[in-house]
């Protein structure tokens, strides 16, 4: 990377984007839009095929014209040659099988970063520290995260969007904020990797609770408590990983979370919602065709939080839900029903 970069949304990069779901795709078309050169790797062959032959992905994005700029591939080596900088978006629980997957190909030269929301749910750990795990014996690498109040489609469909770039790195984190940004998407820079990532994390799975409540139709009084709360839970949390609370109050957190518990668009909420109504979670999740991230992640967010001793009460409520140990109203009466206590 050149230093004389930072700041100039002018200059042209080298992209491989891994991962072509909904997220990827708006990201490569982001990417391509500010002038960039994107080489998007596709797990699924048929879909590199399709937005080759109609450029637009049809499978996860349809509707939405992909530029020339834009090389889709099933080839991981031709995905990643002479890439400058590779960014990952894939779901949690193939994060590391992925990477391994890459590792031959991978460079100290190349900059890392993750725009996947989640906990692993075996290993419990964040995308960055799962990454570092991969690459240790290789090389140290520099990893960004990105994070923050973001849906796909309105992404790609040009509407104004702020996210958050974070690393410890804070040269890299600038980079990703210069070579990102345009006339319809800001980015922040942030040091704090763990709020950042445990934001983005914790939010799917309160949003599976607001999904609940509105499955239930409950009204706007307990929406606006639920995310409240579930805001406190998740700086919690996060404060007891070794982040800093204001964080929180930022995009990754506050601005994340009241969008993907709000918004139609939230695979998460809407997971949610048919819990509300009364469906079991198989027969909504079989049909999926992407993954809704709060699932796995309301496992593994509650046992860090056990193993941290943090009082997480909200997300306890979801996996019980999840694990058809309760149903949805008597699991909300039972966090209405908790003793009393100060804010």
């Amino acid at each position: 990377m050149e230093g004389s970069r930072l700041g100039n949304t002018e200059f042209m990069s080298k992209f491989a984007i891994i991962g072509a779901g909904s997220w990827g795709t708006a990201l490569s078309h982001a990417l391509a839009y500010v002038g960039h050169e994107v080489r998007l790797w596709a797990y699924e062959p048929e879909v590199a095929a399709i937005i080759s032959d109609r450029r637009e992905n049809s499978f996860f994005l349809p509707g939405i014209f992909l530029p020339e700029n834009i090389t889709p591939t099933n080839d991981m080596a031709f995905a990643l040659d002479r890439a400058e900088c590779v960014l990952t978006v894939m779901p949690s629980h193939v994060c590391g099988s992925v990477y391994k997957s890459m590792l031959s190909y991978l460079t100290k030269d190349m900059l890392l970063v993750s725009a996947t929301k989640g906990f692993d749910a075996e290993c419990l750990m964040r995308m960055s520290q799962i990454i570092h795990n991969v690459m240790e014996n290789k090389f140290t690498p520099r990893i960004v995260v990105l994070s923050g109040p973001s849906f796909a489609r309105e992404v790609a469909n040009g509407d104004p969007t702020a996210i958050v770039a974070a690393s410890e790195d804070a040269e890299s984190a600038r980079w990703v904020q210069a070579a990102f940004s345009g006339k319809t998407l800001r980015v922040y820079t942030s040091d704090d990797v763990i709020g950042v990532e445990t934001g983005g994390a914790v939010k799917n799975v309160i949003a599976i609770a607001a999904g609940v409540i509105e499955g239930l139709e409950l009204g706007h009084n307990p929406m606006a408590a639920l995310i409240t709360r579930g805001l406190a839970e998740t700086a919690r949390l996060a404060a007891a990983m070794g982040a800093r609370r204001e964080t929180l109050a930022g995009l990754a957190g506050v601005g994340d979370l009241v969008l993907t518990c709000t918004g139609a668009l939230s695979r998460n909420r809407s997971v949610g919602i048919e819990l509300g109504r009364g469906r079991k979670p198989a027969e909504i999740l079989t049909p999926m065709r992407e993954v809704a991230e709060g699932v796995k992640t309301t496992y593994a967010t509650v046992e860090i939080a056990r193993n941290l001793g943090v009082e997480m009460p909200i997300a306890e409520q979801v996996r019980r839900i999840l694990n058809n140990e309760i149903p949805p109203r008597d699991a909300i009466r039972e966090l209405m029903d908790r003793s009393l206590k100060n804010e």
